[in-house]
C-alpha cells in the first residue's frame, strides 16, 4: 500500500511582499491620523484597528492544502473552505494523471477556483502555487484540478492504483 501525502500553503515570496507593502499605506494613514493633535482616536481604537489591519494579513496564512491519495481514493481538503478532508473514491474516477496548466490563463489564479465564477468546462482547480496538478475526470463529467509540488512523487502513486482507475 503506497500513500501520497502533501500539504501545502501560500508562502510565495511576491505575495508576501504585496501583503507587506499594502500595509504600509494603511498603517501610516491611521498611525498619522492617531499622532495628529485634534485627533479623536484613542489609544484603544488604534489599537484595534492595527490589530485588525495585522489580522487580515495574517489571514493568509491560515490557508492550507492538504491532498492524499491512498488505496481508497484521493482526499483533499482546502481549509478553511472545507473544514474535513473530501474523498474522491477510486470508482468515481475516470481518468487520473499529473499535467502542467496555466494557473492564470486556465482557472484565473491560484486558491479554489472553477464553477460559477469560471468557465466551468475546465472545472475546479485548487492550488497554491506552481504549475503542475494531479487532474482529475470524474465519472460524473466533472473535472477537479489539485495543485502539486511533488510531481514525480504524485505520477508514481497514480501508476500504483492504475487498476482501481479505468485509464491513468
Amino acid at each position: 500500500m503506497k500513500i501520497f501525502k502533501e500539504e501545502q500553503r501560500f508562502t510565495q515570496w511576491w505575495l508576501l511582499v504585496i501583503l507587506a507593502v499594502s500595509l504600509i499605506v494603511p498603517v501610516i494613514l491611521i498611525v498619522k491620523e492617531y499622532m495628529q493633535e485634534n485627533s479623536t482616536m484613542s489609544s484603544t481604537e488604534l489599537t484595534l484597528t492595527l490589530l485588525a489591519i495585522l489580522a487580515s494579513f495574517a489571514f493568509i496564512f491560515i490557508f492550507k492544502l492538504t491532498t492524499r491519495i491512498d488505496e481508497y481514493g484521493i482526499h483533499y481538503q482546502f481549509f478553511p473552505f472545507h473544514l474535513s478532508l473530501r474523498k474522491i473514491a477510486w470508482s468515481e474516477i475516470e481518468k487520473a494523471y499529473v499535467r502542467n496548466y496555466d494557473p492564470i490563463g486556465e482557472y484565473g489564479g491560484w486558491g479554489l477556483k472553477g464553477g460559477l465564477l469560471w468557465n466551468k468546462k475546465r472545472g475546479t482547480t485548487l492550488n497554491i502555487s506552481g504549475d503542475i496538478g494531479i487532474q482529475l475526470e470524474l465519472k460524473n463529467n466533472k473535472k477537479l484540478l489539485i495543485g502539486t509540488k511533488k510531481e514525480q512523487e504524485a505520477k508514481r502513486v497514480l501508476v500504483t492504483y492504475k487498476h482501481k482507475v479505468q485509464q491513468l
